[in-house]
């Protein structure tokens, strides 16, 4: 009961910021960019909040459980976007001064791979926000008070009403809070869990070698590092949720610094959780994998304690939940509704945008209750985003020197993401699924030049971004 009384205080502080900031979230700007005033440590901690959600808490956990060290990769491959997406286009992003991903895609190509840009990013983040409410479900369920289906429904509806309440305004502001429990607790958990099982060498002593092998293991091979740095990596690159930040920033160095501290945040973070999944499978080696951080919470801690470290959890699926569901539900609104109803003044478009975010809330709900895996999920939708959008955009920035035209970033698009979401489908058998991902990515970029290449001198030249 303790725990549970600690969750609820949590969650009702969320809600209390978001009725808070409702004022100040009364025009466009404010609600989807927060006014483009974002400091370097808000806008940093908005970053690191939202990445380390479900994948990077229950997931990992559940790949150090299962595999190892090499269950890092999951986020040091998203530290290594960051460092991409810093070096060469954060500047360019905020620059723009757009309010989404798909504005970006139109300013670069035009309306129609706008809106299509739009569809993929609106249909594959529904697994995204599937993906953290799956983790707060097996995270809750650790109470013993409800199934996990029940609290999956009561964690939608915090973080669905939070966010419609004070849009940009009150996520920048409590994910900057949930990235600062989200530190202490899971390092808190670590010194513990190592308190348990004797530290480094008690672990090396009870688990077997290949679970110390780094950067790849007997389980782990070149080809799986290449799968994730590539279809989890590059959505640190380009991004709808990750750029949605960095609109929000004061500007353009501050957007380029809080990718750099956040990509330098996400490596100890990785391992970390990665050897909290480790100590599991040494003193609960019964458990499913996903299980793993929650049971390590519920059985080591004190009902106060395991309350408080519980809340950091939650907070850190609620930080990715909302940002997720808020860059969905303005793209929607701003990118498909407004292009063919553009007449429809600000305080409707707020409106409209805060009936899109409870729609698609509970869309993601009705996919974790089917799906219920955490790294399932996101890897639906992280492959089908992958697949289809990410080399279009990165071209994008220089796409007079490369020569790529409208029609091969639609090909791109289409052609990527459809052989992306035939590798995700459970119930299709066919050749080389498993590979699907990989190929989906070689075949966009194969597509957007062997098309531009055809289709170029029927276009005129069009300015650089």
């Amino acid at each position: 009961m303790t725990q549970l009384i600690i969750i609820a205080i949590y969650a009702l502080v969320m809600l209390g910021i978001g009725l808070g900031m409702r004022k100040k979230a009364e025009n466009q700007n404010s609600f989807f960019v927060a006014q483009r005033r974002g400091t370097l440590p808000f806008i940093t901690g908005s970053l690191l909040a939202t990445a380390i959600g479900g994948s990077a808490t229950v997931g990992m956990a559940g790949l150090g459980f299962g595999q190892g060290l090499t269950g890092a990769w999951w986020l040091i491959s998203g530290s290594a976007g960051l460092l991409i997406l810093g070096f060469f286009f954060a500047k360019k992003v905020r620059g723009a001064a757009l309010y989404t991903l798909p504005e970006l895609a139109e300013k670069q190509y035009g309306r129609r791979l706008g809106i299509s840009a739009s569809a993929l990013i609106v249909i594959a983040w529904i697994g995204v926000v599937a993906g953290q409410i799956v983790a707060a479900g097996k995270i809750l369920s650790i109470l013993g008070m409800g199934s996990m289906t029940l609290w999956m429904v009561i964690f939608t509806v915090v973080f669905v009403v939070y966010t419609v309440l004070a849009g940009q305004y009150s996520i920048i502001r409590t994910d900057f809070f949930q990235s600062s429990i989200l530190f202490i607790g899971i390092f808190v958990t670590l010194a513990l869990v190592f308190a348990r099982v004797g530290g480094i060498n008690g672990l090396q002593a009870s688990l077997p070698s290949e679970y110390f092998s780094f950067p790849l293991s007997p389980g782990f091979n070149f080809k799986n590092l290449l799968s994730i740095l590539i279809l989890v990596g590059a959505t640190y690159v380009v991004g709808p949720d990750i750029y949605t930040r960095l609109f929000s920033a004061r500007g353009e160095k501050t957007a380029q610094r809080a990718t750099f501290l956040s990509a330098s945040l996400f490596v100890p973070l990785a391992f970390a959780i990665t050897l909290i999944g480790m100590g599991a499978r040494v003193l609960y080696p019964q458990i499913s994998p996903e299980m793993a951080f929650p049971q390590v919470i519920n059985a080591i801690f004190s009902p106060c304690l395991s309350g408080l470290i519980l809340a950091a959890l939650v907070a850190a699926l609620m930080s990715s939940a909302d940002t997720c569901l808020l860059s969905q539900g303005i793209i929607l609104t701003q990118d498909i509704v407004k292009r063919f109803h553009p007449d429809i003044g600000e305080k409707k478009t707020i409106l409209i945008t805060r009936l899109n975010i409870i729609l698609l809330g509970f869309l993601a709900l009705g996919l974790a209750i089917a799906m219920k895996g955490v790294i399932s999920s996101l890897l639906f939708a992280y492959t089908i985003f992958s697949c289809g959008l990410v080399v279009p955009i990165i071209a994008g920035f220089y796409k007079d020197k490369l020569k790529v035209t409208p029609q091969g970033a639609l090909a791109a698009l289409i052609g990527g993401g459809t052989i992306g979401l035939l590798g995700k489908i459970p119930s299709l058998d066919i050749p080389l699924k498993g590979d699907l991902g990989l190929i989906g990515f070689a075949a966009s970029a194969l597509l957007l030049f062997a098309v531009s290449s055809v289709t170029g001198n029927r276009n005129k030249p069009e300015r650089m971004l």
